[in-house]
């Protein structure tokens, strides 16, 4: 059963720790233009994000009355440690670049994490990988895109 919850656990904490980053970064970046923002977002959203998810998937379990103690805490610390790591990844390109070119490879490093994950999931459910892939990559660049124009919208709304 640890397996189960291995596969759940970093499932979840690697797919919305690539999408809810991703839509930090592009948010922060439009509506900031400032490479600090857009650090102090990826920080907060690493610790809060991470402990927040670990506990939501620990209660949604534990609402299914299947599991016991010790799969609820292993789903959960299995999504705080993928969630977190997965986060704080994305620091690496913002050291290494400047901000328009650190975007853009937090990106691509995005879109390379979620097609991993899909292809592997695919595989271990034996799904059509190119599908999976296609359909997760869409949402996330989606969730990019719509960040992005809020990003924007909040900007021009409120510069003086």
């Amino acid at each position: 059963m640890m397996k189960d919850q291995l596969w759940k656990g970093c499932g979840f904490g690697i797919t919305s720790g690539v999408i809810t980053t991703l839509g930090v970064i592009a948010g922060l970046h439009s509506g900031t233009q400032s490479k600090v923002a857009v650090l102090v977002g990826i920080l907060v959203l690493a610790v809060a994000d991470a402990l927040s998810d670990a506990i939501g998937i620990h209660i949604s379990e534990e609402a299914e009355n299947e599991h016991t103690t010790r799969e609820l805490w292993q789903s959960a610390f299995f999504t705080f440690a993928s969630k977190l790591c997965v986060a704080l990844s994305f620091i690496i390109p913002m050291q290494l670049f400047d901000l328009y070119p650190a975007i853009l490879a937090s990106v691509v490093w995005g879109v390379l994490l979620i097609s991993v994950f899909s292809y592997l999931m695919a595989k271990s459910q034996k799904q059509n990988p190119a599908k999976v892939i296609a359909e997760h990559v869409i949402i996330t660049l989606a969730v990019v895109i719509l960040a992005h124009y809020i990003g924007d919208f909040v900007h021009e709304l409120f510069a003086m």
